[in-house]
């Protein structure tokens, strides 16, 4: 399913919630001690990484910046064990 297709039956108010892998799902609880003030910071990639991050974001349907993101939270997580307050 694309996500122009998720968007679609989620704003038809359909349950989407069949599409949806809850098992990571980061709870609001966790979220709350969090800092959210964002930081700006450069980072360097081989083309060829960049033309993968593209790739696999198209294919979730969103942008670079978000799966970059993503995937930093979600290997932090796996690393640390949790999300940590700043």
């Amino acid at each position: 399913m694309t996500a122009k297709e998720f968007d679609k039956k989620f704003d038809n108010g359909e349950d989407v919630s069949e599409y949806l892998d809850f098992s990571n799902a980061i709870k609001l609880k966790d979220v709350k001690g969090l800092k959210t003030e964002t930081k700006k910071v450069n980072v360097d990639f081989p083309e060829w990484i960049i033309e993968y991050l593209d790739q696999e974001a198209k294919k979730i349907g969103v942008t670079r910046q978000s799966i970059i993101k993503v995937w930093i939270a979600e290997r932090l997580k796996e690393e640390t064990g949790c999300l940590k307050a700043s």
